[in-house]
């Protein structure tokens, strides 16, 4: 039986603030255990500040649990998760390079000459459409553009295992659905384990092989599990008039919609 990509066994995150002197104030993971196989693409969903971030802080290294165990391949991760490409909410483009040095930096970083880093950052340019802006610096690049250049600087690296932090969240809808399909044709063509963070369920399910529901904070953990048996390819757009696609969603959205409220609450109390 093959090792899954990821796992997360029995993991627990807990924080304290510097002037706490006793047990931990809060802990934003509680037992969770989960897992990504080879080439499967996982979507988690649930109420904000649930932890989902700090999940994936842990699956790529940046963050130790408290408790638990995260496995690679199946073997424990110790420090970076160096089989992972991590793509960020927050844009991550340095803005005193160009496109092209941007989507080099990863693989100088890593030691490839600059010959063959240049060239393997204008293939992955030319995948994601940006061949004729190889030369332009962020601020020079749409929302959109800004989005590609950082999914080429991640695949680039041709990491086993993708990591995503609702990389999409900040665009407008019709090139936040073009940008979804560019992803959904780019991993199909290499198959990496995905694991990708979302508030938006129609994005989860459109993209997804598994939506995976994580409860209210504190103490997040997985409550529910949901395979998407929708055919591919898709189209995100014509996809969400697929019977089968308004099912799965009323199904999800039964189990994360009181898990929502539990967080809006909870928002309000910190709030008053």
């Amino acid at each position: 039986m093959t090792d899954p990509a990821l796992e997360f066994l029995h993991v627990s995150c807990a924080f304290r603030s510097r002037k706490d002197t006793g047990p931990a104030a809060y802990e934003a993971v509680a037992d969770t255990t989960l897992r990504v196989g080879a080439g499967e693409f996982v979507s988690l969903v649930g109420p904000t500040g649930c932890g989902k971030s700090t999940l994936l802080n842990v699956a790529a290294g940046l963050l130790g649990p408290t408790a638990g165990e995260i496995r690679v391949f199946g073997h424990p991760l110790a420090g970076i998760n160096r089989r992972a490409g991590y793509m960020f909410q927050a844009e991550a483009l340095m803005p005193w390079r160009s496109a092209l040095g941007n989507v080099m930096a990863g693989l100088e970083y890593r030691g490839v000459s600059a010959d063959q880093a240049r060239q393997q950052a204008l293939d992955w340019l030319g995948r994601v459409g940006l061949e004729a802006f190889a030369d332009h610096y962020p601020h020079q690049l749409s929302g959109g553009m800004r989005k590609r250049a950082a999914l080429a600087q991640v695949l680039a690296l041709d990491p086993d295992i993708i990591l995503m932090d609702e990389p999409f969240s900040a665009l407008d809808i019709q090139t936040r659905q073009l940008m979804e399909n560019e992803l959904l044709d780019l991993w199909a063509a290499r198959k990496k384990a995905v694991l990708f963070i979302t508030h938006d369920l129609d994005e989860a399910i459109a993209l997804s092989d598994r939506v995976v529901v994580l409860s209210a904070g504190p103490g997040t953990h997985p409550i529910g599990e949901f395979r998407v048996d929708l055919p591919r390819p898709r189209d995100v757009a014509e996809v969400r008039m697929h019977p089968r696609f308004v099912e799965l969603h009323a199904q999800i959205w039964a189990v994360l919609r009181d898990e929502v409220l539990k967080g809006y609450a909870q928002q309000l109390r910190r709030v008053a």
